[in-house]
């Protein structure tokens, strides 16, 4: 018996890595939205519209980890070894921004993806700064360690936002790309909708 590909799965594969392929060409710094990241996005992406609850959280953390893994030792030229230090913190909260989009994105709609993106750049910038400040960040205004108290983890909180509002219009932009042009596909296509 002759196993065919499922059309909608391949067609979701393929946004992920079309999204896997942008993300390293901005950090070559060969997109003029270098500073905009689509990781965002593929989550809530993958957490939309993979119904098997392994494949929502795995196809977008192996895109990350392949993406890294090829961002580290071309783009980088192995300066940071081969993987980058607190990865593991960056990769559970891509598994958070999942696990709230497989819970907002139930239905798919504007109110809804807004809310999710929102809700993924906040969560990510409060939970990244977080982490750096526990593993001991730099004051970007001193050069020394942050602070170990409110103030330090305060100023860790404001070095991070202006990165948090990148992420924010990236997730948001991606996220228009991702899920208008896949709903429009299933639109003319329907064996793209879900069974």
């Amino acid at each position: 018996m002759k196993q065919t590909i499922n059309p909608r799965f391949l067609t979701l594969l393929c946004f992920i890595l079309a999204i896997a392929l942008l993300r390293i060409a901005n950090a070559a710094q060969l997109t003029p939205v270098a500073n905009y990241t689509p990781l965002g996005a593929m989550a809530l992406f993958g957490a939309a519209y993979f119904s098997n609850r392994w494949k929502a959280f795995a196809f977008p953390l192996l895109t990350i980890l392949v993406s890294d893994v090829i961002i580290n030792k071309v783009i980088f030229q192995g300066k940071y070894g081969m993987m980058y230090e607190g990865w593991y913190w960056i990769y559970g909260i891509f598994a958070i921004i999942v696990l709230f989009g497989k819970l907002i994105l139930q239905k798919i709609n504007v109110q809804n993806i807004v809310l999710a993106a929102v809700i993924a750049s906040v969560s990510h910038w409060l939970l990244a700064d977080l982490t750096v400040w526990i593993g001991g960040g730099t004051d970007l205004r001193t050069n020394l360690p942050l602070s170990r108290d409110w103030a330090g983890l305060q100023q860790c909180f404001v070095q991070g936002f202006p990165y948090m509002k990148n992420f924010l219009v990236g997730t948001l932009a991606y996220s228009a790309l991702m899920f208008g042009s896949f709903e429009l596909l299933q639109v003319r296509f329907p064996s793209l909708a879900k069974a």
